[in-house]
């Protein structure tokens, strides 16, 4: 229940990828982590460091005794969720209403953010180059179209992005309406000063236990921030007494549920830059480099499904994940997940160590499903990599859902991992 707790408090800080980024960042500097510049040249030994890169973070652990063939245990994860951004010209409105002009972010379930309270929250960059965090107080809101002027919704509920998804936040005269104003407010900048952003919504709502027992967990962006929160604990809790024979790292990427094409995104270059400048601190060759890369794993830890009970057809028939029962080991034979044999038993003997359960997860075939950051990471830095994740009902639903066990299970996985 503490894990739980604080991991609400995690996602409360981290209504953006920028302030997960961020939030991640205090609990590392706390943990004694020393955070590096990318611009500046770097000194490394023995300890723990960070290095933020706009919404994505890495921060890593390196023994003492570490050299150039050392391999790393990496473990995976996303600091962005679905949702909608703030387009250019944000502020519009009609009939007396003012409303937020947005694009849809990745494949959210659009219903489920209807009549929602939302947030405002990013970054804002200034003419004079600054970058400044934003996050407005609850705003917005999509309202939806009442049964009265909508006979058959509920025969079948049909949503135009363009049309039926701008959020409403006040009423009255359009040329006294300035969205930027209310998030430059929030910043304390000067509105005028405003040369750039990246702000999106997230719902203003924590998290909540509910449920017989208290075994259920409600919130938004558990997918995928209930990993990089499980591996933050495992690695700020290692750091403490880094015991282990590889280099422990935690990889929280960006722009996941775009596709990862981004300088912050898995498939783009700043895992492989950061190996190679700890690589370079060691003096590698490229033969040592190769067998650093040939002994490390990456853990690719992405939220997954726990078999829904009025969908269970959707469900392959055999394997059947619950919630609490443990987090999945995520497989497919045409490679959307990266795990294979060898992953599998290790991931296995992880699970057997920390004393937690764990259970498989395959896609019926009428079903194909997503990818993770997974096959990118093992495609671009050629090291084994395993699928694992929190089982999730309502996966990108403004407000998803899991077992209270599972994060907590998922984290004491990864801090095994990081020590083995």
């Amino acid at each position: 229940m503490a894990h739980i707790a604080d991991l609400a408090e995690y996602v409360a800080t981290s209504p953006s990828s920028y302030h997960a980024a961020a939030s991640a960042a205090k609990r590392l500097d706390a943990a004694g982590f020393t955070a590096l510049d990318e611009a500046e040249a770097w000194t490394l030994g023995a300890g723990a460091y960070y290095v933020v890169r706009d919404g994505a973070v890495i921060a890593w652990v390196q023994p003492e005794g570490a050299a150039a063939t050392t391999g790393f245990h990496i473990l995976g994860a996303h600091t962005d969720s679905p949702g909608f951004k703030l387009k250019p010209k944000p502020t519009t409105g009609s009939n007396g209403w003012w409303q937020a002009g947005v694009e849809v972010y990745g494949g959210p379930l659009l219903n489920s953010w209807l009549d929602r309270e939302l947030v405002l929250a990013g970054r804002l960059v200034l003419r004079d180059g600054s970058v400044h965090l934003a996050q407005t107080e609850p705003l917005l809101r999509i309202p939806q179209l009442a049964i009265h002027l909508d006979r058959q919704v509920n025969d079948g509920l049909t949503l135009d992005r363009q049309t039926h998804t701008n959020p409403i936040f006040g009423a009255g005269d359009l040329a006294d309406a300035d969205i930027l104003a209310v998030l430059a407010a929030s910043a304390e900048v000067d509105p005028a000063q405003i040369a750039g952003y990246d702000v999106l919504t997230a719902p203003a709502q924590r998290g909540e236990v509910f449920g017989e027992g208290k075994n259920f967990f409600a919130s938004s962006r558990l997918d995928n921030l209930s990993s990089v929160h499980a591996g933050l604990i495992a690695l700020t809790d290692y750091a403490r007494k880094p015991e282990g024979r590889r280099i422990a790292m935690l990889a929280a990427f960006d722009h996941e549920e775009l596709g990862s094409e981004s300088r912050s995104g898995a498939s783009g270059p700043f895992l492989e830059e950061l190996l190679q400048r700890i690589q370079a601190s060691f003096g590698a060759t490229v033969e040592d480099t190769a067998r650093a890369l040939a002994n490390s794993v990456c853990l690719s830890a992405d939220a997954g499904h726990a078999v829904h009970p009025n969908y269970a057809e959707r469900h392959d028939p055999a394997n059947r994940p619950q919630v609490n029962a443990g987090p999945l080991l995520k497989i497919n034979a045409n490679q959307r997940y990266a795990t294979d044999a060898v992953g599998a038993a290790a991931f296995a003997g992880w699970c057997a160590a920390a004393g937690v359960p764990y259970q498989e997860f395959v896609s019926n075939n009428r079903v194909p499903c997503g990818s993770t950051i997974g096959p990118l990471t093992a495609t671009r830095i050629g090291i084994r990599t395993v699928d694992v994740g929190v089982a999730l009902l309502s996966m990108h639903s403004a407000r998803e859902m899991c077992g209270v066990d599972d994060p907590w299970y998922l984290s004491k996985v990864a801090r095994v991992f990081f020590g083995e």
